[in-house]
């Protein structure tokens, strides 16, 4: 009998410790996806095919191309925090994320030093959800918009989930975020947008909440980086 138990304990102490070193690599399985499709999507905001891209092809464009920088509110690079050290604050009311190291505020910001594009991560609320995605700039204005990505939401399929899609995200490309030396932004138009516009983007029809999110949270996240881009503009 007294085998018998030894063999019970035996048996579930090694299961114990396969069950935990299979967490461990689950965990890390877990971390290594969340950044590759972090990456996959801050190189699809600035137009990057990446459909052919292995991971190693990712991760080695992103090694090569982009730089991670930190940003306070006034528009100062900061040398000693990375991105890996910000906590993300997500308002469940608004979807804005705001990023805080040792309770002060900071902004992440990439650089795509081939093409000198700029990419900020966006977040704001929808019909049903929050919105998340990122917005690239050209470097040399910062005003020209170069791309928009949404990857993580949960709007309706066919109505505000077209955020996602191609031909939303393509009316973006070129636009404009200053007027003059006026913080414009851009607004998600309720239908077509003018095309004389350089500010107004076609919305999407039956997703007005949805719509009016985008417009939202574009005017609210590109007003956080404004002393940045007052700082750098040419």
């Amino acid at each position: 009998m007294r085998n018998k138990y030894i063999f019970i304990l035996t048996i579930t102490i090694v299961s114990s410790f396969f069950l935990s070193l299979a967490s461990e690599g689950f965990k890390e399985m877990k971390r290594k996806n969340v950044e590759i499709d972090k990456k996959k999507n801050i190189l699809s905001a600035i137009g990057v095919a990446i459909d052919s891209f292995s991971v190693d092809d990712i991760d080695e464009y992103f090694q090569s191309n982009i730089d991670s920088l930190i940003i306070n509110t006034d528009g100062l690079v900061v040398d000693k925090i990375s991105i890996e050290d910000l906590n993300e604050v997500e308002n469940k009311s608004t979807g804005e994320v705001r990023y805080f190291y040792e309770n002060k505020e900071f902004l992440p910001l990439y650089v795509e030093t081939n093409e000198n594009v700029i990419i900020m991560p966006i977040s704001g609320k929808g019909l049903w959800s929050s919105l998340f995605g990122y917005f690239a700039l050209d470097a040399d204005n910062y005003s020209t918009v170069k791309g928009i990505t949404f990857y993580a939401h949960a709007e309706t399929p066919g109505l505000g989930a077209e955020i996602s899609k191609k031909w939303f995200q393509d009316n973006f490309v070129n636009k404009e975020i200053y007027e003059n030396d006026n913080l414009k932004s851009i607004a998600v138009a309720k239908g077509k947008a003018d095309e004389n516009s350089k500010y107004e983007v076609d919305g999407i029809s039956g997703a007005t909440i949805t719509s009016n999110g985008v417009t939202t949270l574009l005017s609210r996240d590109l007003k956080r980086y404004e002393p940045y881009f007052y700082k750098n503009r040419r």
